[in-house]
């Protein structure tokens, strides 16, 4: 799917997605990643949705988002309470959701200037 939308110079989006990738930008991607207002980071996140661990949790604290989506890949699927509710301690809103879903309210945050990241598995 593409997605068309005003920009805000300087920040990073997604452009589009669909079966096992997606784009930020010009720039294709094909694995696991997390995408904020200002990088993409391909090595935050474990291969398959279920591998993901308080450690992976952790790297995503340190990147300090107000905000993380969990784009689940092509069905909503949840984290474990556990580190959901490490999050929450930390006061971090932890929302989880299909990538698709993911993609767009990415999208729509950025755009809001909010603090934002999405952990994204392919669909």
């Amino acid at each position: 799917m593409k997605i068309d939308f005003d920009q805000h110079t300087g920040l990073l989006s997604i452009a589009a997605y669909g079966p096992g990738w997606l784009r930020v930008r010009d720039t294709r991607i094909e694995t696991p990643c997390v995408v904020t207002p200002a990088a993409v980071h391909t090595d935050l996140l474990p291969a398959d949705f279920e591998q993901l661990d308080v450690a992976h949790f952790a790297a995503l604290e340190a990147l300090r988002p107000e905000i993380i989506l969990i784009g689940s890949g092509p069905r909503q699927r949840f984290v474990d309470h556990a580190l959901g509710a490490r999050m929450a301690a930390a006061g971090i809103a932890l929302e989880s959701m299909d990538t698709g879903a993911a993609c767009r309210l990415f999208n729509i945050l950025v755009s809001e200037d909010r603090a934002v990241i999405a952990a994204l598995f392919m669909l």
